[in-house]
């Protein structure tokens, strides 16, 4: 224990103002920006572009102008979008960095105030509380039991004492008690400044989609470049010209390669998490995007999640009476109303505002309403004491507070001292769990067997309930929190969410199960699961857990302390769930961690939990998770529809190649009209594709596996029929026109193109309400189509092509023959638009707040429906949790 000194005044805004201006903002220097010529370069250095580079070079040696001037604005755009998209993505990215920015709390011109950690200075007076990581150098000029964990410095695990006059670095995290200190250095002059530089030269690692793809991508590369190599040799046996072939081996393995995926899927993933951060999402890491998608099991913390965490002292006991407070939120106004005959609770008011360390901030300019400074429960505490008539200023300056032992998550308790005002002695006050302080051990004097009754009653009505109580302790005695007199009860509620059943229910019909984590009381944590619709007869409490208990046997859990929710999570990915964690105490960080989505509070989290944390909720609402989860799905099957448009249009192209000339079609495509459809079917419809709005269907299905191959649940087989599908269409336009003696060539040329953008209208999502009829895709498409005409109609660019005009008729049956991919994709998708069910690969679903995953040969699966409780079998149930049928593999 430490005693605190008077600390010192801090700075004037104006002095803040001048030292920021003259050493410059707290902050790391920031790595270069890339230059555009590096960035172009990084694009040429791609394979697919060197293909593309050396048939430049051949066809200009060959003075084959027509195809060099195809191939050479086929590079200059590709690289051109190329660029834009990265620096979109690294913008976006940018601008969540700075929206996720640690803050800081400092005294300003007498002021407590909440600033950016980049605009601390020299001279600040920085104010610390557990969970808050140090903004920079400090001088500590007050202590109360501080510790900090220096691992990010020194790698010493064991977290350090502190105490006044010794120094608090920079980066390192306060992990108990609060204190204060001086700003000696900052930025790169810090600790954590001067060991910056190795982390300069690191750069983001690709998320697991991204290398997934990118090795999906080398192998497409291969089998293209070999099919590629075989329309060559079948060229060259017909007796076609060898540099010919070559480059129209080189053009089609770049159109058969969607070359532009890692592109668009970092624009896909980088602006979805920039959509989120507009949703109240802020995503610190780019995996967490994706990672999203696949969350099966949402870990919630009862308190400012499912709640309001507007702390309202409802209800007062003493051994003499009992009272009702009135009054709304934190202003100090209201009053005490006893229920029945009743002393006033003078001694327990006067204790609340000493065993405190809240204070309450009035209206101002731009702020309607009085808010608490500092933990909402101690504010709720204040306001009931200034309720009954207490005077808490007054109290504290007649009580000076010279020692405290703080509360912690381990304790359940908070004791102050306080010298008596005739010299007397020293008034100890405790407050915390009942559990904690009705132990006779602690509290010796007074009726504890009531007071445990009253608070298990208050607790199975949905409170939370502290108990108070005091001791004087004689002059020179050591200081001492045991041996008190009971002074009463506190219940105090925090009203549920309007939206939090309707929250628990989507979560339901997405498939993603809820557990309620509290640190409440069996029966406060039981009231809030009935009020929010997840009923249940069992709850977990943390002493089960000690006892060996499975962490994953509920879905209510009370008195957890925070290292349990690792437990918790372990257990549930043990079970094969995805799981995603709430949190917003410093010892939330391991399961944040641990969790493969960590969640925490933006507004009442500590900056610990905001570090360790994928995803920073800035309303506190668990209803931005479901939006987030909603988000990363829309990402990952815009991403799977792209690879759908893309890869079955560029094998289209390969099969036209390959099976025309057995049909008599000499060269269906020479290079430049291949390059030319491969730039427009990929390039503005491929980026438009991903992003499609989200499916409003989407949460209202089983979560995907993360193990789930990118062409997994069929998407390969539809990429091979849809691809096929083209390609004979496009050869019977072809067969067709050399039938009738019409230009054959540029009706390949002509259905090819238009027949992959009828299959990305039909492709397109369902169109959400509210939504503007006309889309990015659409606009797209409608350009594509344009451009692919185009060169029918004005001559020079069908000069550039090798084009010959069509008809009027010969456009229609082109039409006609283009349509037909279009309205088959459109019409199967209607036909396996599936209801919610199963899911596809035997996921979880929601069902009657139980998270039970449907057998692969189950009769609801193959009638495409849930299955009921009774269907499934209570034998798979265990006490609340599901044995997964088919084990989920997590990456």
């Amino acid at each position: 224990m430490s005693v605190e000194v008077s600390p010192p005044r801090g700075l004037t805004d104006a002095e803040a103002t001048r030292a920021l201006a003259g050493h410059g903002p707290n902050a790391i220097a920031a790595p270069k920006p890339v230059p555009v010529r590096s960035r172009i370069l990084a694009q040429l250095r791609d394979p697919m572009i060197l293909l593309l580079i050396a048939a430049a070079v051949l066809t200009a040696c060959l003075h084959d102008l027509t195809d060099l001037t195809v191939i050479l604005m086929v590079i200059v755009l590709n690289t051109t979008v190329g660029v834009i998209q990265e620096l979109r993505a690294e913008h976006a990215l940018a601008a969540l960095h700075s929206l996720a920015a640690p803050h800081a709390t400092v005294v300003r011109s007498g002021r407590t105030t909440v600033i950016p950690a980049a605009d601390v200075v020299p001279g600040d007076l920085v104010v610390l509380d557990a969970g808050d990581i140090v903004p920079a150098d400090l001088k500590l000029s007050s202590a109360v039991r501080l510790q900090a964990d220096e691992s990010a410095l020194t790698g010493e695990s064991v977290p350090v004492e502190k105490d006044h006059e010794d120094e608090a670095f920079a980066g390192t995290v306060i992990t108990r008690g609060r204190g204060s200190g001086t700003v000696s250095r900052t930025g790169p002059d810090s600790a954590l400044g001067r060991i910056a530089g190795l982390l300069a030269s690191q750069r983001p690692r690709p998320t697991p989609l991204q290398n997934r793809l990118t090795a999906l991508s080398r192998i497409l590369s291969l089998v293209a470049l070999v099919l590629s190599g075989i329309v060559a040799v079948a060229g060259l046996l017909r007796g076609l010209p060898p540099a010919e072939m070559v480059v129209t081996a080189v053009s089609l393995t770049v159109a058969a390669v969607p070359e532009s995926l890692p592109a668009v899927v970092t624009l896909a993933l980088a602006i979805g998490a920039h959509r989120m951060a507009r949703r109240s999402a802020l995503v610190r890491r780019l995996p967490a995007v994706e990672t999203l998608g696949s969350v099966t099991m949402v870990a919630a913390d009862k308190t400012g999640t499912l709640t309001e965490n507007v702390m309202l002292a409802e209800r007062l006991w003493t051994e003499h009476g009992e009272f009702i407070a009135g009054g709304n939120g934190y202003a100090p106004d209201g009053e005490l109303s006893p229920l029945g005959e009743a002393q006033p609770p003078d001694r327990l008011l006067r204790d609340l505002a000493l065993c405190n360390d809240a204070d309450l901030r009035p209206p101002a300019a731009g702020q309607p309403e009085w808010l608490p400074l500092g933990d909402p429960t101690e504010a709720a505490l204040l306001v009931l004491a200034h309720r009954g008539g207490a005077d808490p200023a007054g109290l504290r300056a007649t009580y000076p507070r010279i020692a405290e032992i703080p509360f912690d998550s381990t304790r359940k308790r908070m004791t102050t001292f306080h010298p008596l005002p005739d010299g007397s002695g020293v008034l100890a006050v405790g407050k915390g769990a009942p559990e904690v302080i009705l132990e006779p051990s602690v509290t010796s004097y007074g009726d504890l067997a009531a007071a445990g009754a009253v608070a298990a009653e208050l607790a199975a009505d949905g409170y939370r309930v502290l108990a108070v109580a005091d001791r004087v302790l004689p002059p020179g005695a050591e200081r001492s929190e045991n041996g008190l007199r009971l002074a009463g009860l506190v219940a105090i509620t925090d009203p549920v969410r309007h939206n939090a059943a309707e929250v628990a229910d989507s979560f339901g019909q997405a498939g993603v199960g809820l557990l309620l984590i509290t640190g409440d009381a069996p029966g406060t944590a039981q009231a809030v699961a009935g009020r929010i619709g997840l009923h249940t007869d069992q709850v977990v409490t943390g002493a089960d857990i000690d006892a060996g208990a499975d962490p994953a046997g509920g879905r209510v859990y009370a008195r957890i302390r925070p290292e349990q929710k690792l437990d918790i999570v372990r257990a549930w990915q043990d079970a094969g769930h995805v799981v995603a964690m709430t949190g917003d105490g410093v010892n939330d960080a391991p399961a944040l961690r641990r969790a493969d989505i960590g969640v925490a509070m933006g507004k009442e989290g500590t900056e610990v939990a905001r570090q360790a944390a994928d995803l920073i909720l800035t309303d506190d609402d668990l209803g931005t998770v479901a939006a987030a989860i909603e988000e990363g799905r829309r990402i990952y099957a815009n991403v799977r529809t792209f690879l759908r448009y893309a890869l079955s249009g560029g094998l289209a192209e390969v099969l036209v190649m390959l099976i025309g000339p057995l049909l008599g079609l000499a060269t269906p495509l020479v290079p430049a009209q291949i390059l030319w459809i491969n730039l427009l079917t990929h390039g503005l419809p491929g980026v438009a594709i991903g992003a499609e709005p989200a499916d409003p269907r989407a949460m209202r299905r089983g979560p995907r596996s993360p193990g789930e191959q990118v062409l997994g649940a069929g998407l390969w087989q539809r990429i091979a029929w849809t691809g096929t599908l083209i390609a004979a269409v496009s050869l019977a336009a072809a067969l067709w026109a050399r039938s009738t003696g019409a230009p054959w060539q540029s009706m390949t040329y002509l259905v090819l193109g238009l027949a992959q953008l009828g299959v990305a209208i039909a492709l397109r999502r369902p169109r959400p309400r509210g939504e503007p009829r006309l889309r990015f895709l659409d606009v797209a498409v409608a350009g594509a189509l344009v451009a692919q005409v185009a060169p029918l109609l004005l001559p020079p660019l069908r000069d550039l092509l090798s084009l010959q005009p069509l008809s009027m008729t010969q456009f229609a049956v082109s039409l006609a023959f283009a349509v037909l991919p279009g309205l088959v994709v459109a019409l199967l998708r209607l036909r396996r638009r599936p209801e919610p069910n199963c899911g596809d690969q035997g996921h979880p679903v929601h069902l009657d707040q139980a998270l039970l995953p449907c057998p692969d040969r189950h009769p609801a699966r193959s009638a495409g429906r849930r299955c009921t409780t009774k269907e499934y079998g209570d034998e798979r149930l265990d006490g609340g949790r599901t044995t997964p049928v088919r084990r989920q593999i997590r990456p």
